[in-house]
């Protein structure tokens, strides 16, 4: 598994400004200038007026006013505390893996793990997420997730792999669990317009990428003893811990393509089916109630062919657009 974490620590602080500013396009963009080193990072955040110079007076103006708000100013130093610890984390994490004795390795994860207990406590603080908005809220979750992460990577370098196993998969389930909050959360359809590529690209990227470190954890849980120690013994590349993204980003200036999926779907969707839908990629079973209210108003409406007896092959924007059908022509 590369030393990496799924996210960039660079917390969102534009509440108030338009979420069309800080999109999914813009986003990668930004971690792209990041990784290339093209934006500085200073204390975890970048300088948005700069990012986005070209965006108008208005929203510049509104950047100015959040940089003013007494609120931000304290989230601020908040968070700034975590990322500090976070960096300090991972520096101390490249220098361990250097060490040839395990032993010594094991005693430096330890601490590492302490660093990194300290900064995601910060941003698991409910203060700083206190009066945001849906980019900001959703930019320190990823930042804890990412956290999480690099924390159950320091278990799987002391080879506890059990113990890796199980917060991957609690992992899993928070982010899921996150994610729908946020969406419950949504309450415009700008919100949502920002959040349905983003969370998307959660499902597809992020969550598939935890899935696959899971499933080669559980592989090498399955490994007689000897085999296991030969792992751990094994040299690490440290030049792979990075702090950047993984997902799979063909160029940064290409519409990706959770974008291009909403802006189909938007066609022909309502809003509340939107959400459904999103809901629908995060757990699968929540289709459950809703292909049961089709069955019954298709059949009490004489719309038979409208209740399939096999739900597997009938995809989440039918189900989602039904289910308001129905509720629509009830009402």
């Amino acid at each position: 598994m590369p030393l990496s974490v799924l996210y960039l620590i660079v917390p969102s602080y534009l509440a108030g400004v338009a979420l069309s500013a800080v999109n999914l396009h813009q986003t990668l963009k930004l971690r792209e200038d990041l990784k290339q080193l093209r934006l500085e990072v200073k204390d975890g955040f970048i300088d948005m007026k700069q990012v986005l110079k070209d965006q108008g007076a208005e929203i510049l103006k509104q950047i100015d006013q959040v940089a003013q708000d007494i609120e931000f100013q304290h989230h601020r130093t908040i968070l700034a505390q975590a990322y500090g610890h976070f960096i300090e984390a991972v520096n101390w994490l490249r220098n361990t893996l250097m060490l040839t004795q395990t032993t010594d390795r094991n005693a430096a994860l330890v601490g590492v793990e302490g660093m990194l207990r300290k900064a995601i406590a910060d941003y698991n603080n409910p203060q700083i997420y206190k009066d945001i908005c849906s980019a900001g809220r959703l930019r320190r979750l990823e930042c804890a997730w990412a956290i999480d992460q690099t924390i159950t990577l320091t278990y799987e370098l002391r080879g506890a792999y059990q113990v890796v196993s199980d917060r991957l998969s609690h992992l899993q389930d928070k982010i899921r669990q996150d994610s729908l909050t946020l969406i419950d959360l949504c309450q415009t359809d700008d919100e949502l317009d920002f959040l349905f590529p983003e969370i998307a690209r959660i499902c597809e990227h992020d969550l598939a990428v935890l899935n696959s470190w899971q499933n080669d954890v559980n592989w090498k849980r399955s490994l007689p003893p000897s085999e296991i120690k030969l792992l751990q013994s094994a040299d690490f590349d440290t030049s792979e811990i990075s702090v950047g993204s993984d997902a799979a980003n063909p160029t940064a200036d290409s519409i990706p393509p959770e974008v291009l999926l909403y802006e189909k779907l938007k066609q022909k969707s309502h809003s509340a089916s939107l959400r459904d839908q999103l809901k629908f990629m995060l757990k699968s079973d929540l289709r459950q109630g809703h292909e049961s209210y089709i069955s019954q108003q298709a059949t009490a409406s004489g719309y038979k062919a409208l209740a399939p007896s096999n739900w597997q092959e009938i995809p989440d924007f039918t189900v989602a657009n039904l289910y308001w059908y129905f509720k629509h022509k009830t009402a």
